[in-house]
């Protein structure tokens, strides 16, 4: 089988697999992120050379048990009355919790682009490597499977068009940079990247948002020239942060020396290598509705 035809198939395996798991039910696009976020681990451990088991199991723990707390409280409540015998309210604030996360998450991010940035740093030290995985891998999961939730319920069409953005955005950043590119964008890490694909890349994916809600998202006549500009804005901060969260993966597999983060997709590489982007990008999303909310 030749390589084009094995990327082929194994990216239509990747996007019928992550498009049915979400549209199905949160369940099972929990239980599905769930598993890229195990395996995520394990390739960003390999990656940097640390211990695997250690970080698989607290990643499983963490996960399973802020999912389970922040979505199924009336489930964890029942659980608690079948071994205890007794009744429990659970009544702390789970969005207090999850700004909690963010706050952590957004420092670790602009710690992962001051490493990009940084044309001196070429070893991590183990306590970065800790941190990176932290807030890099493990904490931006919890914010796809949040901000897939919108204002109130679970909402299978604001995650499809997230991704869409951030496929349009690799897509024509390919295409443009490959047909006019000149200009790098960052060579050092990623040489085939061009500013020119760059901005072709924010260009379509713009176009796209626009069309996302005037289409996919179809709100009502009211409120249809504030959703397209929220889905504008979603895809320049999807563009941007998503070329930078795709960048410093590349830059962590510069200096482990590897191409790709793993080899779970074949003619793709790893689960870090499709969700590199998404997972940079989520918790900046999830800013952002934060201050629509507290703004609107």
């Amino acid at each position: 089988m030749n390589e084009t035809l094995k990327r082929a198939i194994s990216g239509a395996i990747y996007i019928t697999l992550l498009i049915a798991s979400i549209l199905y039910s949160n369940e099972s696009f929990f239980i599905l992120f769930g598993l890229f976020l195990l395996i995520a681990v394990y390739e960003f451990c390999a990656l940097v050379q640390i211990n695997k088991i250690i970080p698989i199991i607290f990643a499983f723990l963490f996960y399973g048990s802020i999912t389970l707390v922040c979505f199924y409280k009336k489930l964890v409540q029942e659980i608690l009355y079948s071994i205890t015998n007794k009744s429990y309210q659970l009544s702390f604030d789970s969005n207090f919790l999850y700004q909690i996360l963010l706050a952590i998450t957004l420092i670790i991010s602009i710690k992962c682009i001051h490493f990009l940035f940084s044309d001196g740093i070429q070893e991590i030290s183990k306590s970065n490597k800790i941190i990176y995985l932290l807030g890099y891998v493990i904490l931006p999961f919890f914010f796809i499977t949040k901000i897939s939730f919108g204002i109130n319920e679970y909402n299978p069409k604001i995650i499809i068009g997230l991704f869409i953005i951030i496929w349009t955005n690799d897509t024509f950043a390919y295409i443009v940079g490959k047909s006019i590119g000149k200009h790098k964008l960052l060579e050092r890490i990623s040489p085939k990247k061009t500013i020119e694909g760059f901005l072709g890349g924010i260009l379509f994916s713009i176009l796209a948002g626009v069309l996302i809600s005037k289409f996919y998202i179809k709100p009502s006549p009211a409120f249809s020239e504030k959703s397209i500009q929220i889905w504008v804005t979603i895809a320049i901060i999807a563009s941007v942060i998503g070329t930078l969260g795709d960048l410093i993966e590349s830059k962590f597999k510069r200096v482990a020396g590897v191409k790709d983060s793993g080899k779970i997709m074949p003619g793709h590489g790893g689960i870090l290598d499709r969700l590199d982007s998404v997972i940079f990008v989520a918790p900046f999303v999830f800013l952002f509705y934060q201050i629509l909310y507290y703004v609107s």
